[in-house]
């Protein structure tokens, strides 16, 4: 294969996704916008938006342009994990579960939390949980988020010591980490979500909050986005997060 050949070479449905997701949260880290970027690898901005959305897949040359205009290797996968003990097998890492015993976490969730921009307002976006038989394990991917930058896709433990179940992300040495019961009857589950919240500038500061998921088909019009007490859904968002403390499926203690 000649170097021009393997320039065009042309990556993967999966290696796209993860290079414009990783794209994606630079631009949003470093504040700078997709015509800066272009014109620092020298690329048109026509085209970085065809491959930023899915339009186009990535090329080999158009990758090595952006890592070298941004500083960072973007062909790197997006999940993480230890080699499988088999196909339909999670690694031990996440709980050695098998496919056919966790089939009943496999859905499309509303996730709700406090919008940490607004108190009075509630975040809600849509999160898959599904079966990845590359990784062997589930993984989770966000979507459909007013901060689309920060969508992110990761792995689901699943231990059988704790009952609960853990969504984790572990990207560049960041640690986000989602720690959630198991299912009630109605198909929902309520816990913690841990992570950074962005504020000013390149300040980031530990926050934790109550999170919760509910099955999609539970919520005939769903509202996405930062949902204000005016909306709809606003008070059935409420009583959802609510719950995880009152019942309690979590406990948040005072300094």
């Amino acid at each position: 294969m000649t170097m021009q050949m393997q320039a065009d070479k042309q990556l993967s449905d999966e290696q796209s996704r993860e290079i414009a997701e990783t794209i994606r949260e630079e631009l949003a880290r470093r504040r700078i916008s997709r015509q800066a970027l272009a014109e620092q690898a020298k690329l048109s901005l026509s085209t970085l938006e065809k491959v930023l959305g899915g339009r186009r897949p990535f090329t080999l040359a158009t990758t090595v342009r952006l890592e070298q205009a941004l500083g960072v290797s973007l062909r790197k996968s997006a999940i993480v994990v230890t080699p499988p003990a088999a196909n339909d097998v999670a690694p031990d890492s996440l709980g050695s579960y098998a496919h056919r015993a966790v089939t009943w976490l496999e859905d499309a969730y509303i996730t709700l939390r406090p919008s940490f921009g607004d108190k009075n307002a509630i975040f809600a976006y849509r999160t898959e949980i599904v079966w990845e038989p590359k990784v062997s394990s589930l993984v989770f991917r966000e979507g459909d988020r007013t901060d689309a930058a920060y969508e992110h896709t990761g792995e689901v433990a699943v231990p059988h010591q704790s009952g609960f179940i853990y969504l984790v992300i572990i990207k560049h040495g960041q640690h986000r980490v989602i720690t959630v019961s198991r299912p009630t009857v109605a198909g929902e589950m309520y816990g913690i979500i841990s992570t950074l919240r962005a504020g000013p500038g390149s300040q980031l500061t530990p926050i934790a909050a109550p999170i919760a998921y509910v099955p999609l088909r539970n919520v005939p019009k769903p509202s996405l986005g930062r949902v204000a007490p005016d909306d709809a859904n606003y008070e059935l968002y409420r009583k959802h997060l609510r719950r995880t403390v009152e019942e309690p499926f979590a406990l948040f203690l005072p300094a």
